[in-house]
């Protein structure tokens, strides 16, 4: 409503979030939750909190560099916070969170690589769980489209790069390349 509050209730996206981190809680498993938008950090960061009976940790693009390797310490341990949540850029890249067992896409970024690399800060090399990953898509939103984007970029790429051995795109004539 652009009025800066958050109702969990009015949200089915928070309503999801809290049936498979309610289930996480009880399990003792962690969760890494990404988002585009840093206005929804901290509504995701006290829901999250309730939900798990204690606080996690926020990792996003106005947090040091030296800040950030204490966050990622604190995650890996033990006894770490049972959540993460990482805005999907600061997130991307050079983090090694492998405590976690699930990550929550919690809104969709245009470009899949970016995900993925967001998804992989769970599955790094060390890595002794399974991970779940889930996705959230609002229906009938442009969030819909984006997943439907998402998913012909895969196709396409999946179409160009599949095959007996490498594409070499240089040798493609214009026909073949369009």
């Amino acid at each position: 409503t652009g009025d800066g509050a958050y109702a969990a209730e009015e949200s089915g996206k928070f309503l999801r979030l809290a049936e498979i981190c309610e289930e996480l809680s009880a399990r003792q498993e962690r969760v890494l939750v990404f988002t585009q938008f840093r206005e929804i950090i901290d509504p995701l960061a006290a829901h999250l909190a309730g939900l798990f009976g204690r606080g996690g940790l926020v990792l996003h693009g106005e947090t040091s560099v030296a800040k950030r390797k204490g966050l990622v310490e604190r995650f890996q341990r033990e006894d770490g916070p049972p959540f993460m949540i990482l805005s999907l850029k600061a997130g991307g890249t050079g983090l090694n969170l492998t405590a976690a067992s699930h990550v929550i896409h919690f809104d969709r970024w245009w470009n899949p690589a970016v995900e993925d690399q967001a998804t992989d800060r769970a599955f790094r090399i060390g890595q002794r769980k399974n991970v779940l990953v889930h996705k959230f898509v609002t229906s009938g939103s442009v969030e819909e489209k984006i997943d439907l984007m998402i998913a012909e970029k895969r196709q396409l790429a999946g179409e160009l790069l599949a095959g007996a051995g490498e594409v070499d795109l240089t040798a493609l004539k214009d026909d073949e390349l369009m």
